[in-house]
C-alpha cells in the first residue's frame, strides 16, 4: 500500500539535533514486533506501509545590492502528537491517550491548537504513522528548551520558515510569503508534503514566486505490521530557489527609514542612481512587520493593520500620488527656457500677488520679489514668476516635458498597485469639468498644484532625468537573479527610457537654480546644505486633501553633487490636519541627516577619476634610462553609461545581459553565504 509519512531529522543548521520523539508507552495495548520486514505473511499486514513523503524546499533569498537578506529562512519546530499502534483500542481510549499528552503541554507551549475529539479519533484511524502537528511555529532555542520537557508520544518537528531579519525594512518591496494550503487529512495520499508548503503573496515574494520557489525532495517510508518504522530514506534533497538581488542598499534603506521615524509620523524617501537608474531606497513610513505574516496571520492582528489610520500596508513611496508643487518649478522653469519665453538673464516683476480672472493667486510671502530671474525664482520658488511664465509658456509645454520625465505613468519597476499619477490634458479637463485648461488652472498647475499627482517615486525619477541632463534613465530595482550555485541567470543593464529632447545649456541654468535653493541667501531649502559636498533641491509645500481637514504637504527634492551628479532623491513629509509645515522645515532636514550618514559611500561614488598614467614607449629611451622624448598622458574619452552595446536584432529592454559570441565571459554574482551554497553532490 503506498501512502505517505514521516518526520524530517530535527536537525539545526549549527548541527546540533533534538531528539524526535520519546520511548513507547509501556501499555498493554500497543503492538509488539513480531517479525522481519522481509517475512512472509498469509493475514492482512493492516498496519504495515510504504510511504512517500514530498519535502517542501526553502525559499531563495531576496538580498540587497551587497547580498545582506532581506528575505531567508531559519528552521523552526511544531510540536506534533505521534499516536501508538495500539491492539484493538476503541475510540474513548485513543481520545484519553491523545487528551492527556496534549494537556501536559499546559504552560509549556505558546499556542496549542484547539482539537476536537473527532479529529484525533480520525488522524489515528487513517494517519497514525505521520505526527498530527498540534502547535504553533518556534524557533529553535524555544525547541531546546522544551524538548527536555516532553512526555512521550509528544515529538518536535522541524520544518523551513521564511524570516525577515529587518522585520519592516522595506516591507511594501519585498512582500512576504504564505501557507499554499493545510495539510490533508484523511486516509493518506502519494507524495503528500510533510510540513504546509508557501508561496509569494505580496511584493517581490509574490512578483518572483516563480524564481524563488525550489524544487521538492522526497522521503521514502516503511513500516512493518506493528506500526514500527524499518526504514527512512532521503529519496531525493529538495533544491532551494534561487536568489533576487535587489539594488536596494540595505545601509541606506535602514538609515532613510530611521531617518523618517525620527522626522515624520507619515512619509516616504526615495534614492535613485542619476547613472544606472537603479533604485538604492524606496522607504515608507510608517511600515508594518513582515514576520507577523509568518507562518500565518491572525484576524485580530490583520484587522489592526487594516484598520490602523496611519494605513501602514499603504506604501506611500510609490503607491501614492501627491501634488508636487514646488518641486514640479523646475520643470516649469526648464520647459520655458527650452521654448524661448525666458533665457537664462532676462527678467519677470513678481509682485507679492496677482488676479488671473476673478480669482487672486498669492505668492507664499507677502512681500513683492521685484524683477528676478529664473535662477532666483528657483532660489526663492517665488510663485508668482511661475504663474506668469507658465501661462505664457502655455500648459502643454511644460506638461510634456513632465510626461517625458516620466510624471503620469508607472514606471514600470516590478512594484504591486504603483499609481500612474496624473498629468492631464484637455481632454482630461472636458471629462471631468466639462472644459478645456484655462489659464487659472495653468497658473495652478505651474506651481505643482491643481489636477496634478506624482509618487515620490516619480519626483525622484524627474530629478535624476534633470540631474542626467539629456535622458532619463530607466528605472532598475532587480539587480540580478541567481539560481542556487550563485549563477547569475537575469540581469539587468543600464538603459536610456527616453530622450528629454532639451538643450543642455538650459538644464544648466535650473541646476544652478536649483544649486542656489540651498546654497544662495534666501535659498528656502538651506537646511538641506551638507558639510562634504554640494547638493542641489527644490522645496515645496502642497494643500492637499479635503480642505475641511486643511491638510499639507512637506516636499523636498533635488540630486548631487553638483559638480558630478550622481544620486537623485525626493522626500515627503504628510502634514497632520491643521499643522503648519513647509518643505524648507520639515522635508530639507531629514535630507541631510540622510546624506550626512552616508557621507563615506557618497564622497568615494563622486570622488573624480584617478588621473591617467604616462605611457613611454621603451624604444624612445636611452641606455640610462631617461626618456629622450615627451610622453603624452593617456585621456579616456566619455562614454555615456546609457549608451548600452547590444546586437541589434535584439530588444534592448529584455532583461538578459548580451555580449557578441566572440567576447565570452562570466557574469558577476553578488556573493552569498557559504550556508546557501550547493552542497557536495551540487544540492543545496
Amino acid at each position: 500500500m503506498i501512502g505517505f509519512c514521516g518526520v524530517v531529522s530535527a536537525q539545526s543548521p549549527n548541527g546540533s539535533a533534538l531528539l524526535a520523539a520519546r520511548s513507547d508507552l509501556q501499555s498493554p495495548q500497543v503492538a509488539e514486533t513480531s517479525r522481519d520486514a522481509s517475512d512472509g505473511s498469509i493475514i492482512t499486514r493492516k498496519d504495515a506501509r510504504t510511504i512517500t513523503l514530498r519535502i517542501p524546499a526553502p525559499r531563495g533569498l531576496i538580498v540587497d545590492r551587497e547580498g545582506r537578506a532581506f528575505a531567508q529562512n531559519r528552521v523552526a519546530y511544531q510540536v506534533g502528537l505521534q499516536f501508538r499502534q495500539f491492539e484493538d483500542a476503541d475510540r474513548d481510549f485513543v481520545v484519553d491517550w491523545a487528551r492527556t499528552r496534549l494537556e501536559s503541554l499546559e504552560g509549556l507551549v505558546r499556542n496549542v491548537y484547539e482539537l476536537t475529539d473527532d479529529e484525533l479519533y480520525s488522524h489515528y484511524r487513517h494517519r497514525r504513522w505521520l505526527p498530527l502537528l498540534v502547535s504553533s511555529e518556534m524557533s529553535e532555542d524555544e525547541a531546546q528548551k522544551l524538548e527536555p520537557k516532553l512526555t512521550s508520544g509528544l515529538s518536535l518537528n522541524p520544518l523551513y520558515q521564511r524570516y525577515y531579519p529587518e522585520g519592516d525594512s522595506a516591507a511594501h518591496v519585498i512582500g512576504y510569503s504564505g501557507s499554499k494550503g493545510k495539510l490533508p487529512t484523511g486516509p493518506i495520499n502519494f507524495n503528500e508534503p510533510l510540513w504546509e508548503e508557501s508561496e509569494g503573496r505580496a511584493g517581490f515574494e509574490k512578483l518572483f514566486n516563480d524564481e524563488l520557489t525550489g524544487i521538492a525532495g522526497r522521503k521514502k517510508l516503511l513500516f512493518d505490521e506493528n506500526g514500527n518504522k524499518l526504514l527512512e530514506e532521503e529519496v531525493k534533497r529538495p533544491r532551494a530557489g534561487g536568489t533576487l538581488v535587489t539594488t536596494l542598499d540595505m545601509k541606506w534603506q535602514l538609515i532613510a527609514e530611521k531617518t523618517l521615524r525620527e522626522g515624520c509620523r507619515r512619509g516616504a524617501f526615495v534614492v535613485v542612481d542619476v547613472i544606472t537608474g537603479e533604485v538604492l531606497v524606496l522607504a515608507s513610513r510608517p511600515s508594518f512587520d513582515l514576520n507577523l505574516f509568518i507562518p500565518g496571520i491572525s484576524t485580530e492582528e490583520y484587522q489592526k493593520l487594516t484598520e490602523d489610520p496611519s494605513q501602514p500596508m499603504f506604501a506611500r513611496s510609490f503607491q501614492s500620488g501627491y501634488p508636487p508643487a514646488s518641486s514640479f518649478k523646475p520643470i516649469v522653469a526648464l520647459a520655458a527656457l527650452n521654448n524661448g519665453v525666458v533665457t537664462e538673464t532676462s527678467t519677470v516683476y513678481c509682485p507679492a500677488s496677482i488676479r488671473i480672472g476673478r480669482v487672486t493667486f498669492n505668492n507664499w510671502t507677502t512681500t513683492p520679489e521685484g524683477s528676478i530671474n529664473v535662477k532666483r525664482a528657483l532660489t526663492r520658488s517665488c510663485n508668482t514668476w511661475f504663474y506668469q511664465v507658465g501661462i505664457d509658456s502655455g500648459a502643454p509645454a511644460f506638461l510634456s516635458l513632465a510626461r517625458r520625465l516620466g510624471m503620469g505613468e508607472k514606471t514600470g519597476l516590478p512594484l504591486i498597485g504603483e499609481t500612474p499619477g496624473l498629468v492631464p490634458n484637455d481632454d482630461y479637463y472636458r471629462k471631468y469639468h466639462g472644459r478645456k485648461i484655462l489659464d487659472g488652472d495653468t497658473a495652478n498647475m505651474s506651481i505643482g498644484q491643481g489636477a496634478l499627482l506624482a509618487s515620490p517615486l516619480q519626483v525622484a525619477q524627474a530629478m535624476a532625468g534633470i540631474a542626467n541632463g539629456g535622458a532619463l534613465p530607466k528605472l532598475q530595482l532587480v539587480r540580478q537573479i541567481q539560481d542556487p550555485r550563485g549563477r547569475v541567470t537575469k540581469a539587468p543593464v543600464p538603459e536610456r527610457k527616453r530622450w528629454l529632447g532639451v538643450d543642455e545649456k538650459h538644464v544648466e541654468v535650473v541646476r544652478e537654480g536649483m544649486y542656489d535653493v540651498v546654497n544662495a541667501g534666501g535659498g528656502t531649502g538651506r537646511s538641506a546644505g551638507l558639510s562634504y559636498t554640494s547638493i542641489c533641491g527644490k522645496t515645496g509645500t502642497a494643500q492637499w486633501g479635503p480642505q475641511s481637514k486643511n491638510q499639507r504637504l512637506a516636499w523636498f527634492a533635488g540630486f548631487l553633487s553638483y559638480e558630478n551628479p550622481r544620486y537623485a532623491y525626493a522626500v515627503l513629509y504628510e502634514g497632520r490636519p491643521n499643522e503648519r509645515v513647509s518643505g524648507g522645515r520639515m522635508a530639507a532636514p531629514m535630507v541631510r541627516k540622510f546624506f550626512e550618514a552616508v557621507e563615506d559611500d557618497i564622497k568615494e561614488s563622486i570622488a573624480p577619476p584617478m588621473k591617467a598614467l604616462l605611457v613611454v614607449d621603451e624604444s624612445e629611451l636611452g641606455d640610462d634610462g631617461e626618456g629622450k622624448l615627451k610622453a603624452e598622458p593617456v585621456v579616456a574619452q566619455p562614454v555615456d553609461p546609457l549608451e548600452t552595446v547590444l546586437p541589434e536584432e535584439l530588444p534592448i529592454e529584455r532583461l538578459e545581459s548580451v555580449r557578441p559570441e566572440d567576447e565570452p565571459r562570466a557574469m558577476r554574482a553578488i556573493p552569498v553565504s557559504e550556508d546557501d551554497l550547493p552542497q557536495e553532490g551540487g544540492e543545496p
